[in-house]
């Protein structure tokens, strides 16, 4: 492969990725001015956020077998229309209820894109270079929460909300376009491959009993919803708890993804070093131990804006080196059914998410308290199931042998 293809692969993929994290960050500014539109709280606002973590994860198991079956492209080209035709919809919403109906639908299109894009890894790359391939996507996709939120924050001031999701329309559009005229079919239709429920279940089955999958699936997902939590919670911590204005927010949320980008390319240097396993089991326990004294800060208010902000980065470093890692080694094991794996992944990763989100909606009002106590409980429980599944993964070698 030449490294104009590669780079022109990277930026595509990565385009297709990145556009959940845009449709999640891009409106969060505009809570209060869509509670203040829509006669509601910003509370059942962030419930339009657990809406579309809910859609994008039952949407990967939709979108899984789909494109086993019928190759990446067309399912991707269906799903990007029904997420544009549904962002259309949300410039023009006049009530709460359905914002978060077409939210759902919103998601349900965009995961289309997710899961293709993580398939389309798996076909065109190494199984070594994988790991790799996902922190450079993660350079593209962390681009999003420092420019989204930031450029929504503008939008929002200068234009309103609707404007935002006027803008996300016409990403899609053109993600849609670029999408199919440059990236090759990686992947031939599986006619084998049942489309009816009994079959799709046997197959997901199969998947998440082996423990190379739901060893590094569970933690990385346990881990990584400490991210959607701390997205839940920062229009709440950030413009309501520490009085921010919906412009500073936007750049408080960008300069929190520069640790984000910084440590998935560091992760890109430390591979030549280090396994992935290795890389994982260190992210895991500094995460921890950030979480542990984050908790004891904010239990004895130690913390104002600016010691929040510090902890947060931290935190969000430790996931940045994690999450490429445990993506590639929770799909190593598979290549005919690898859109399947990557769905359901994703579901479970983004389930754990709309979970996580929805509590933040019901605990997080007045304090910093609830989110921290959610970021550290899942941690460690992550942590814990790395130890354990290793152990499973070992012992599954050894029968194997």
């Amino acid at each position: 492969m030449s490294k104009s293809k590669y780079i022109k692969l990277i930026l595509i993929l990565g385009s297709l990725t990145a556009l959940g994290p845009f449709s999640i960050d891009m409106y969060l500014p505009g809570f209060a001015g869509i509670a203040k539109d829509l006669n509601t709280s910003v509370a059942n606002v962030s419930m339009t956020l657990s809406s579309y973590f809910i859609g994008i994860s039952a949407g990967q198991l939709l979108y899984g077998p789909l494109l086993d079956r019928f190759g990446r492209k067309k399912p991707l080209f269906i799903g990007l229309l029904v997420y544009i035709f549904a962002s259309l919809g949300c410039v023009f919403v006049k009530d709460i209820d359905t914002f978060i109906g077409l939210r759902f639908i919103q998601a349900v299109g965009s995961c289309a894109a997710t899961v293709a894009s993580i398939s389309m890894v798996r076909d065109l790359f190494p199984v070594k270079d994988i790991p790799k391939v996902f922190s450079m996507l993660m350079l593209v996709v962390g681009l999003s929460p420092m420019l989204a939120p930031t450029i929504g924050g503008y939008v929002t001031a200068d234009y309103g909300w609707h404007m935002v999701f006027f803008i996300l329309m016409c990403m899609g559009i053109v993600i849609l376009i670029a999408s199919q005229i440059v990236l090759p079919n990686s992947y031939l239709p599986d006619t084998s491959i049942s489309l009816k429920p009994k079959p799709i279940i046997n197959n997901f089955v199969s998947i998440i009993k082996e423990p190379q999958f739901y060893t590094y699936a569970f933690a990385g997902a346990i881990a990584f919803s400490g991210l959607f939590t701390y997205v839940a919670a920062s229009p709440i911590l950030f413009m309501d708890i520490y009085k921010v204005d919906a412009k500073t927010y936007g750049w408080i949320f960008a300069f929190m993804s520069l640790s984000f980008i910084n440590a998935s390319q560091l992760n890109s240097l430390l591979l030549r070093k280090f396994t992935s396993e290795q890389m994982i089991l260190g992210a895991l326990v500094s995460q921890a131990f950030v979480s542990v004294l984050f908790l004891i800060l904010a239990i004895n208010n130690y913390l104002g804006l600016y010691e929040t902000i510090a902890m947060l980065f931290l935190f969000l470093a430790c996931l940045g080196i994690s999450n490429p890692n445990t993506a590639g080694l929770t799909l190593a094991p598979f290549s005919r059914n690898a859109g399947s794996a990557s769905a359901l992944m994703g579901a479970i990763q983004l389930g754990l998410g709309a979970f996580a989100s929805f509590v933040v909606g019901i605990f997080v009002q007045n304090s910093v308290v609830p989110m921290v106590v959610i970021m550290t409980t899942s941690t460690l429980l992550a942590l814990i199931i790395l130890i354990f599944g290793k152990k499973r993964i070992k012992a599954a070698i050894l029968i194997n042998q």
